[in-house]
């Protein structure tokens, strides 16, 4: 068992070799945002919808072209001539055309362009809100990660150093091999349990290299911000943060728009159910009742039987579903912003009850205990108790500070924008 223990901890140790070998990125919060608005690929990648939006306005914007005609007599069988489109003895018709579109269909095809050009925009906010959530919710999760990390590191290095001179006093006999064990035992668990926060904060890392589009650098994230000194939560108001929610929220106003899209398209579409003209004229060189006669041609479909009847209804219909979305939507917003206020007071009021003081406090005390049982002054029994109760405790310090932050981040999402600033 014990052996098996000793090969677990040399493969952490030496997978933390390996990641501590390749480059770090050490960034503040904002030096993490500035570098993910320029290089994450999805939202580059959504860039390019808005900017395809956009060029299918211009596109609406455009007139029909005109059409042109040519019809030339091919092989004239009395004067056996090949191509006779002479003005002597060949024919030739020429005739140009015109599509005018009816109902303002042109009008109404730009205001559909237009506002799928909005609705890209939504979604590219919308998505730059989630991904920068996601973004910060693991800056300080892995923030406090690593200060766990670091604290069992304080842990393992006085430890280590007790372990060196236990075993140096089990082979004069001052110690028995059963406290010897013990320590080595104690070491060994705390090794094992950084090998376990060390994973943790590598699986958050990673997510942030792809955020980041830096996969060759780990990510070292930054902070000075003390916790417990930012502005508590029940100071805002919960009506008021609704509100802004429904004023910033991305996802709301792409419901919202939808509905403006299906009401545009619903006004098309019966635009559509009227025939567009087509307006011409026509030269015949020599093939009508008169030689060089001209003409002047109109031409419009008869809406008989296809009056795009399916199409308006299929419109209408979506204008009413867009309407139940939007109601959803909204729905899902209040309850987001209601979720999230209620978890960060409670993590508000918890944090404030914990003594700002009392990390330094304890590890001060951790020297402290280190050195009266070296000296004999208290037992391995409250000596290894004292370390599970010191490690606890600043894990859970840890936990605590980094969920009042999550809370946080999650309000700030849920509102659409960042409503504590720090």
């Amino acid at each position: 068992m014990l052996k098996r223990h000793l090969c677990f901890l040399a493969a952490s140790f030496f997978a933390t070799i390996s990641i501590n070998a390749q480059d770090s990125l050490k960034l503040t919060l904002p030096e993490a945002e500035n570098l993910f608005v320029r290089q994450n690929l999805s939202l580059l990648s959504e860039k390019y919808n808005i900017s395809i939006a956009r060029a299918q306005v211009i596109q609406a914007r455009l007139y029909n072209n005109p059409n042109f005609q040519f019809t030339g007599n091919i092989y004239n069988p009395e004067l056996k001539k090949v191509f006779d489109v002479t003005n002597k003895t060949g024919e030739y018709i020429i005739g140009a055309q015109q599509l005018i579109l009816l109902a303002g269909k042109r009008n109404k095809q730009i205001k559909v362009a237009e506002t799928n050009a909005t609705l890209a925009e939504n979604r590219f906010f919308d998505l730059l809100r989630t991904l920068r959530f996601t973004l910060r919710s693991d800056f300080y999760q892995a923030f406090f990660l690593l200060n766990s990390i670091n604290a069992y590191k304080t842990q393992v290095t006085s430890l280590e150093q007790l372990n060196r001179s236990f075993e140096q006093l089990l082979a004069k006999g001052v110690v028995t091999l059963k406290d010897a064990v013990r320590i080595k035992s104690l070491l060994y668990s705390l090794k094992a349990e950084q090998a376990s926060l060390q994973n943790q904060f590598n699986d958050v890392n990673a997510e942030m290299q792809l955020l980041l589009h830096s996969n060759q650098r780990i990510v070292v994230p930054l902070s000075n911000i003390d916790v417990a000194s930012l502005p508590p939560v029940k100071q805002l108001s919960l009506p008021s943060l609704i509100d802004s929610a429904y004023a910033n929220r991305y996802d709301l106003k792409l419901a919202q728009n939808t509905i403006l899209l299906d009401q545009q398209n619903y006004s098309l579409q019966k635009a559509l159910a009227t025939p567009d003209l087509t307006v011409g004229g026509q030269f015949d060189k020599r093939g009508s009742f008169v030689n060089d006669a001209s003409f002047f041609t109109l031409a419009i479909d008869l809406p008989f039987f296809n009056r795009n009847q399916g199409n308006i209804k299929a419109a209408k219909l979506s204008i009413d579903q867009s309407k139940l979305l939007l109601e959803k939507q909204t729905e899902a917003v209040q309850n987001d912003v209601q979720h999230a206020y209620v978890n960060a007071l409670n993590t508000d009021n918890i944090l404030q009850s914990v003594d700002p003081n009392f990390r330094n406090q304890f590890e001060e005390l951790l020297i402290s205990v280190t050195k009266n049982f070296e000296k004999r002054n208290i037992s391995l029994l409250e000596f290894t108790d004292f370390y599970d109760t010191y490690k606890q405790n600043i894990l859970q310090l840890n936990q605590l500070q980094n969920a009042r932050m999550q809370a946080i981040e999650n309000l700030n999402f849920a509102i659409g924008k960042t409503i504590i600033n720090y």
